[in-house]
């Protein structure tokens, strides 16, 4: 299993030639939710390794949508009003929960059959493929169910709260079996028109 680093947002997974990688959320390529209980939900994630290849890793649900909010962060540190030692997650949590009482959330995507932006987390994540400058990341939606795909810079995936202020939208809703793989996914961007109307993400 998994573990992820709330401050620097980097995830620890196995790597078959370097005994571990560690890699962004941006780096993933692919995400499926397994059969089995729902509390906690595992999910099957391949992502593109710094060894230059890709590997197959088991992340739990809490570590995908939850960890990188820092939400069961066990670190601590020094805080330097009190001169006492607190808890991380105590402090992570304040913000997050002020932030999200502001309205904003960690993540966000465009869901074109709705024509609306929602608020997604990871585990909502299909499939991804992108540079450096730029991801293609199909998303389900949590209210319609549709899957749309997103042009997004990677902080947009990789840091929470932070959201572009535009997005590429590609035309189109999409059911899960026509992107069943990363090669159906590739061959979809390969032909796809981008949506110029609708890259205001926020209103």
């Amino acid at each position: 299993m998994s573990g992820v680093d709330a401050l620097t947002g980097v995830y620890t997974l196995p790597c078959p030639g370097r005994g571990e990688s560690r890699v962004r959320l941006s780096s993933f390529r692919e995400i499926e939710r397994l059969p089995g209980p729902a509390h906690p939900s595992i999910y099957r994630v391949v992502f593109d390794c710094s060894c230059g290849g890709d590997h197959v890793a088991l992340v739990g649900h809490d570590a995908l949508d939850w960890a990188p909010l820092g939400l069961d962060e066990a670190t601590t540190f020094l805080n330097l009003m009190t001169s006492r030692t607190d808890d991380l997650a105590t402090e992570l949590v304040a913000l997050a929960s002020a932030r999200i009482d502001r309205g904003e959330w960690p993540w966000s995507f465009f869901c074109y059959l709705e024509d609306a932006p929602r608020p997604v987390t990871p585990s909502s994540f299909r499939l991804l493929d992108g540079s450096v400058h730029r991801v293609a990341v199909a998303v389900s939606c949590p209210c319609c169910g549709s899957t749309s795909i997103n042009l997004v810079t990677p902080a947009h995936v990789d840091v929470p709260f932070h959201s572009d202020r535009s997005v590429g939208v590609v035309a189109g809703a999409f059911e899960d079996r026509s992107l069943a793989t990363r090669e159906t996914f590739r061959a979809e961007l390969s032909a796809a028109i981008i949506d110029d109307r609708r890259l205001e993400l926020h209103a």
